[in-house]
C-alpha cells in the first residue's frame, strides 16, 4: 500500500493533506503528524466530513531525529512530505536518510537564530541521499516550486536561450485585519525585513529592504506596488537556467502592511535574538507571532485573488521573445475546496504534486534535486488537473510589462 507521511499541521498542510485525500489512487494511506496532534486530528476530521477519507494522525517532534526515525519506521511510508517549518528541514532529511525513504519539502532550510536562507546545507546531503538510494525534492511549493517549473518549461519548450527572468508574486486578497501575515509570521516577517538581492551579469547585487519598487500590471488583478526581495529559488535557477543574464523576485505589499511592519521593526519586535522580559528570556518575533492572527484562520475571511508567475525574456529561432507564465488563484474558491485561503492553497497543491510524481516514479533519481532538474511537462500537466491552471501570455519583447 502506498503510504505518505505528512509532517506539519498548518494551513499548507491542510491543503496538501486534503489534496492527497482527493488523489486516493496514489496516496492510498495518509498519515499526518506534528508536535500538536490535536491540530492533525482537526484536519483529519474536516477531511473525513468533506471527502469521506480517513486520515491517520500521530505526534512527533520534528526537531528530534530519533522521534522522526521511529515514526517513519512505524508508518513505513513510500515518501515523507515536509510541510513543517523550514527550521526542521535538516532533521527530517536526516531521518529520511536513516530510514531510506524519499523526501519532499516546500521551502529551503533556515536557521532559527539567523535571518538567512540558502540551499547549501541541504545540497550537502546529496551524497548521503545517493548512498541511501533515495531522492530529496527541494522546494515543491509555488515560489519556490511552480515558479522553478515555469522557468524549466520555458527553457525546455519555449526558448532557445533565456536571458532575463522576473518572478512576480501578487496577493491581492483582503482579510479585513489591520495587519496579519498570510503564512507563518516568523518566516514571513524575517523574509520581508531582510535585505534584497538579485543576480545580474554573473554576480549578486544586494539592496536595502524595500529599496526597489515597481508597479507591475498583473493580469486579472491590475497594477500593484511590487518590491524586490531575495527569494530562495533564485539560488538554484541561477545554476540551472542557461544563458541567464539577470533574475529578480518581486512581491506585492500594501502601504498599510509596510507601515505596520516598519513600526514593529523600529521598536524591536522583529528581533530574533533573546531579550530579558521580567526575568525571562523571550524572542520578540516569537512573542509577536502569538499576538497576530493565525494564518490558518484567515481562510473564511479572505477575498480576492493571487497572481504568481514568471516574466521571461530570451531568444527563439534567433528572435527576441517574451512571455508571462502565471496562475491566478481565487481565495474563496480555495477555501471552499480545502478550508484554506489561496496562499496556503498555492503552496499545498504543488507540495502534493511533487510527492505524487515522486511516488509514481515520474520524477525519480537518487540524490538531492531542485524542481527545475526534471522534465517540467509532467508537473505542468498536474497543475491543470489539480486546481492551479496556468496561462501563457505572449508579449511584445520591445515593450515594458511593468509600470515604472
Amino acid at each position: 500500500m502506498n503510504t505518505i507521511l505528512i509532517i506539519g499541521a498548518g494551513g499548507v498542510s491542510r491543503v496538501a493533506t486534503t489534496k492527497c485525500a482527493m488523489n486516493k489512487d496514489v496516496f492510498e494511506n495518509i498519515v499526518l503528524a506534528s508536535r500538536t496532534k490535536a491540530r492533525c486530528d482537526e484536519i483529519a476530521s474536516d477531511i473525513k466530513k468533506m471527502y469521506n477519507v480517513d486520515i491517520k494522525t500521530a505526534q512527533v517532534d520534528a526537531d528530534n531525529v530519533d522521534e522522526l526515525t521511529n515514526l517513519i519506521n512505524e508508518v513505513k511510508p513510500k515518501a515523507v512530505l515536509n510541510v513543517a517549518l523550514p527550521y526542521q528541514d535538516l532533521s527530517i532529511m536526516d531521518a529520511c536518510i536513516k530510514t531510506k525513504v524519499d523526501y519532499i519539502d516546500t521551502a529551503n532550510y533556515e536557521h532559527p537564530d539567523e535571518a538567512k536562507f540558502e540551499y547549501k546545507l541541504q545540497w550537502a546531503k546529496d551524497d548521503e541521499f545517493k548512498k541511501a538510494n533515495i531522492m530529496g525534492l527541494l522546494g515543491s511549493g509555488f515560489d519556490p516550486g511552480v515558479t522553478n517549473v515555469f522557468c524549466a518549461y520555458a527553457q525546455q519548450y519555449l526558448f532557445d536561450e533565456i536571458n532575463e527572468i522576473d518572478i512576480l508574486d501578487c496577493n491581492a486578497g483582503d482579510h479585513g485585519y489591520a495587519f496579519a501575515t498570510n503564512f507563518n509570521p516568523e518566516i514571513n516577517l524575517r523574509e520581508v525585513s531582510s535585505k534584497g538581492r538579485y543576480w545580474e551579469n554573473g554576480k549578486w547585487i544586494e539592496t536595502e529592504p524595500m529599496e526597489i519598487k515597481m508597479v507591475w500590471d498583473y493580469p486579472e488583478v491590475g497594477p500593484k506596488d511590487s518590491y524586490l526581495l531575495y527569494h530562495e529559488e533564485l539560488e538554484s535557477l541561477v545554476q540551472n537556467i542557461k544563458g541567464l543574464k539577470r533574475i529578480r523576485f518581486f512581491m506585492t505589499f500594501g502601504q498599510s502592511y509596510l507601515t505596520h511592519m516598519k513600526c514593529l521593526e523600529n521598536v524591536g519586535m522583529l528581533g530574533i535574538k533573546p531579550i530579558k522580559h521580567k526575568g525571562a528570556d523571550i524572542i520578540p518575533i516569537e512573542f509577536l507571532k502569538t499576538l497576530l492572527p493565525d494564518p490558518a484562520s484567515l481562510g473564511p475571511r479572505t477575498k480576492g485573488k493571487t497572481n504568481i508567475g514568471c516574466f521571461i525574456t530570451g531568444l527563439k529561432d534567433g528572435k527576441k521573445k517574451r512571455v508571462y507564465i502565471y496562475n491566478v488563484c481565487d481565495h474563496e474558491e480555495a477555501y471552499k475546496e480545502t478550508l484554506s485561503q489561496a496562499v496556503s492553497y498555492t503552496t499545498g497543491v504543488p507540495a502534493m504534486i511533487g510527492a505524487k510524481l515522486v511516488m509514481e516514479g515520474k520524477w525519480k533519481k537518487s540524490g538531492v534535486y531542485n524542481m527545475e532538474n526534471f522534465d517540467a511537462k509532467a508537473f505542468m500537466d498536474e497543475l491543470n488537473k489539480q486546481g492551479l491552471p496556468w496561462k501563457i501570455l505572449e508579449l511584445d519583447p520591445n515593450k515594458d510589462f511593468e509600470i515604472r
